[in-house]
């Protein structure tokens, strides 16, 4: 009589979505229809995915900048809350005026720095709920490897308790080739270490339709993968 088939391990995956975005999605608006789950399959194959955590904030339309990209955003969201192993936790995108001086450094009659307002995008609390979540699904020892999506430095405290306190096997998949990938990050005794490459984006993409309990959500027009794109989305970029 033949064994049954040993149980493969598991991963829980962290997604820093800001971080996904500027290191490698920001220029590739075709691949921007991101299926998270397909992509940890196809990056961590000897894994069983227990769960895909993603972590970003809700963006605003600014003056300048293309008007439909906070529709564009939540249909994504919408897309990746419907897939079954994917969550979404949303921080806060603010923007601020602020006087900071002139780059390169310009000195006026005072000798003081010239200063300008400018206006100051940031994305908060993404970093922190990633981190929390980590380690209350490490502590909880749910899965076998905890895997981050990042370059991001600020991630290495949390990573570091998971495997030091909590003896929890590591992995970051970096959007970033391996000489510019985060030396601090790499410096962390990491169980696993993977580039999160086009060609692994290209070959993880959501469905252009997907239905979920409100209907249908379809990949916006410039995520397309063809240059025109479907007739019934609208313009993006972001």
């Amino acid at each position: 009589m033949s064994e049954p088939p040993a149980s493969r391990a598991t991963a829980s995956v962290y997604v820093d979505g800001f971080n996904l975005y500027r290191r490698l999605l920001e220029g590739q608006p075709q691949d921007k229809w991101l299926d998270l789950e397909a992509l940890s399959r196809h990056l961590l194959p000897e894994f069983d995915i227990l769960r895909v955590r993603y972590f970003t904030a809700v963006i605003k339309a600014l003056p300048g900048a293309d008007v439909d990209s906070p529709q564009r955003q939540q249909a994504y969201i919408r897309a990746l809350r419907a897939q079954p192993r994917t969550s979404v936790h949303l921080g806060n995108f603010r923007v601020d005026r602020r006087r900071m001086p002139l780059h390169p450094l310009q000195y006026g009659s005072d000798d003081k720095p010239v200063s300008a307002l400018v206006r100051k995008t940031e994305e908060k609390g993404s970093d922190v709920s990633l981190a929390s979540y980590l380690l209350m699904d490490a502590f909880r020892d749910e899965a076998n490897m905890y895997v981050v999506v990042s370059n991001d430095s600020d991630l290495v405290t949390p990573l570091r308790l998971a495997k030091e306190e909590f003896r929890r096997k590591i992995g970051v998949l970096s959007p970033m080739e391996p000489k510019r990938a985060s030396n601090e990050l790499k410096q962390l005794g990491l169980d696993l270490h993977r580039q999160v490459t086009i060609e692994a984006l290209r070959a993880a993409q959501l469905p252009d339709r997907i239905s979920d309990a409100h209907g249908t959500v379809r990949r916006p027009g410039k995520w397309s993968r063809n240059s025109e794109g479907p007739a019934e989305a609208g313009p993006s970029n972001q």
